[in-house]
């Protein structure tokens, strides 16, 4: 897929677009800030609800709301955006657009109709590719070398609708789902804005999807993020780094969850069975399917997170031991 179209900035003077920013968690902040900075009006943001988490069950604001306070904006919360209390407060808004970054609600097409020039969703995948809630997991865990991010016209299908733009982003050997997410949302922000750039200058149409090279990137439940020892070293290495930090891979260790953070292969490592552990001068060895990986850091349940050599000096394997058994 081609390359956004590389408009010159807004110059001032140029028409501004009236915008509702919607979003939720951290990597949508930065595209809110590019936003606050340039010449477009942001009037008020939508986010999901205050939510109960952590230990404590504290009531936490989202990161965006938490980012809207501090710039004094009026913050929308509904339930969901199909509430016909939120439609009013959008048709009262009058906004011209609403550009949309990991907001977290599927949006009913009585609401996307509202705004004249619709919702510009940033997505992290070069769409068609890993369409749905975790585009940037799913890309990892499949092993591709290369992503980006897409915007496009938001409409009632699940990321089907026409791209604006495009930009590319290398996969690291080493990225997790949270390093490469990071740097998305950086670049992702300056291709939200110059979109809106475009579509508010009028110099701007998106273009259909193509038919083919679609896949989708369902959520990551914490029952996917569970280690299968019996795929090959590579294929854990990288399912491991696609769910890192979050939901996070864990396996069991004498009927406990245990939490891993990323592996790294050790293709000069001793033949041992799926999920069979070594200690020795090498590290903390597992055993896959085909090969062997190394442990770096570990949390058994109620602990912190800590080094795998000592996890291992503390639980002492046998010989043949195994993670992930019942």
């Amino acid at each position: 897929m081609a390359g956004p179209r590389q408009l010159p900035p807004r110059r001032e003077g140029e028409p501004a677009l009236k915008l509702l920013f919607a979003g939720t968690p951290a990597p949508a902040v930065p595209s809110l800030e590019a936003l606050l900075a340039s010449g477009h009006e942001v009037v008020a943001v939508l986010t999901r609800p205050d939510a109960r988490s952590g230990r404590g069950r504290k009531v936490s604001r989202s990161p965006v709301a938490e980012r809207a306070d501090a710039a004094g904006l009026p913050v929308l919360q509904p339930r969901s955006p199909r509430e016909p209390a939120f439609l009013e407060q959008l048709a009262t808004l009058g906004v011209d657009c609403v550009p949309v970054v990991a907001y977290g609600a599927l949006v009913p097409q009585a609401a996307l109709d509202v705004p004249a020039r619709g919702w510009v969703n940033l997505h992290f995948s070069l769409l068609p590719a890993w369409r749905g809630a975790a585009p940037v997991q799913h890309a990892i865990m499949a092993g591709d070398e290369v992503t980006g991010a897409s915007t496009f016209l938001l409409e009632a299908g699940l990321d089907t609708g026409p791209v604006y733009g495009t930009l590319t982003e290398a996969i690291r050997p080493r990225d997790t789902a949270g390093d490469l997410l990071e740097r998305l949302a950086v670049s992702g922000a300056q291709l939200l804005l110059a979109t809106l750039d475009g579509i508010a200058a009028g110099a701007l149409e998106p273009q259909p999807q193509p038919a083919e090279g679609i896949s989708l990137a369902p959520k990551v439940e914490t029952a996917d993020a569970r280690v299968d020892w019996a795929l090959p070293a590579h294929v854990v290495d990288r399912r491991i780094r696609g769910v890192s930090p979050a939901p996070g891979a864990w396996t069991t260790w004498r009927g406990e969850r245990l939490r891993l953070g990323p592996v790294v292969p050790a293709p000069d490592g001793p033949a041992l069975e799926p999920g069979e552990l070594q200690v020795g001068s090498g590290g903390v060895l597992v055993g896959t399917g085909n090969g062997a990986v190394r442990l770096d850091r570990v949390q058994p349940a109620g602990k912190r997170m800590l080094p795998a050599a000592d996890w291992a000096r503390g639980a002492r394997p046998a010989p043949g031991e195994r993670l992930g058994g019942e």
